[in-house]
């Protein structure tokens, strides 16, 4: 039985090189349509930027384990092997999400994708444990830190509510002085 823990550490690392790939790719599409689109620069000169922001973000952000870390969900409720099946959720469902958004050409975040995918499969999880024990549905709050949850959702929510006014913004005034 040990043997499968060796295996799933295995497929997590071969999944989080996948998810790493997928998800830079993301990052970089992301970047590259606009600045591409909007023809600001040469091409060269977006790709050695785009470049140097994502070795940027690889060496500076501690990626999934920064998110677990804030504590989405409450580990002290799980067993070792109800976590770990959380974590192979987590990177599967992501890898699956960001490559099907990608392939259809539509934007999405790496962060929030990471986010939304610990917590759906620590409730999943979570009912999971109720059903087994005949217990309330009321009872899954126990094992989500709904605190941490709220404040990383908020963040996430204020960061699209403020990143749309200032584009939003910059498009008025923009398409203001063009008129002028």
């Amino acid at each position: 039985m040990d043997n499968i823990y060796l295996l799933i550490v295995i497929a997590l690392a071969a999944l989080a090189v996948a998810d790493l790939v997928v998800g830079v790719s993301n990052d970089a599409v992301n970047f590259l349509n606009s600045a591409i689109g909007s023809k600001a620069i040469s091409f060269k000169t977006i790709m050695i930027v785009a470049s140097l922001g994502i070795i940027c973000g690889t060496v500076f952000s501690s990626g999934l384990m920064e998110v677990a870390g804030k504590g989405i969900f409450n580990p002290g409720e799980f067993y070792f092997d109800e976590i770990m099946f959380i974590f192979m959720a987590v990177m599967i469902t992501d890898i699956l999400l960001l490559d099907f958004f990608n392939t259809l050409g539509m934007p999405t975040s790496t962060t929030v994708s990471i986010v939304f995918n610990l917590l759906g499969a620590a409730v999943a999880m979570g009912l999971i444990k109720i059903a087994a024990s005949s217990g309330s549905i009321a009872e899954v709050v126990k094992y989500i830190n709904n605190e941490k949850a709220f404040q990383i959702i908020s963040g996430i929510l204020l960061s699209v509510v403020v990143a749309f006014t200032i584009g939003a913004l910059v498009q008025f005034i923009s398409e203001t002085s063009a008129v002028v």
